[in-house]
């Protein structure tokens, strides 16, 4: 009986669980992120609606313009809702850094259930952050990232991610390219 009970608690949690870790790659560049649910932390806030998070990309020259590329940290915030079953909008803002950049871009995330009949979940979203001038700190100029994911929930929890992401850290006194690949990766969530 003791057994039940406890099988059937750690079942219902982990409907509810939110806090996510991600390994992106390619074939030269690895991005690791991670998210935590708010609302599993305070009683006071409603689960899935806020995060923080924080993400370090290891990129490389051959999706870059530059020659030698800097490791960019970021720290983020984003507050979600579910405007319908299928589909959820975010709005947030990030802290993020290179060796001689640094920016608060604000932003939108969205994702949305595509209706298939499969026994698979499929997912698409799609994020735009942006900082101008305002918002560039040490020696930006400006900051634009957007990114399209689709997701499939190979097992309850683990998602296999392919995705598209461009950056751009513009400086001061030129225009850069800070990253635009492809890349897959594996997401969970628990």
């Amino acid at each position: 009986m003791f057994k039940k009970i406890c099988l059937t608690a750690l079942s219902a949690v982990s409907v509810f669980a939110m806090h996510s870790a991600e390994v992106n790659i390619n074939n030269s560049d690895l991005e690791l992120s991670a998210r935590l649910d708010m609302g599993q932390f305070n009683e006071n806030v409603e689960p899935e609606t806020i995060f923080l998070g924080a993400k370090y990309l290891n990129a490389d020259e051959r999706h870059s313009d530059v020659r030698s590329i800097d490791n960019y940290q970021e720290l983020n915030f984003l507050m979600q809702r579910e405007v319908s079953p299928d589909f959820r909008l975010g709005f947030g803002a990030k802290l993020n850094h290179t060796e001689d950049f640094v920016s608060i871009p604000l932003g939108v995330e969205v994702v949305y259930k595509l209706p298939v009949t499969s026994s698979v979940p499929f997912y698409i979203g799609a994020s735009l952050y942006a900082a101008p001038e305002v918002l560039s700190l040490d020696k930006a100029d400006s900051f634009l990232e957007y990114r399209v994911t689709l997701e499939a929930e190979a097992i309850q929890n683990v998602f296999i991610t392919a995705g598209y992401r461009h950056m751009d850290t513009n400086y001061e006194r030129r225009d850069v390219e800070y990253n635009e690949s492809l890349y897959f990766g594996l997401k969970f969530l628990f």
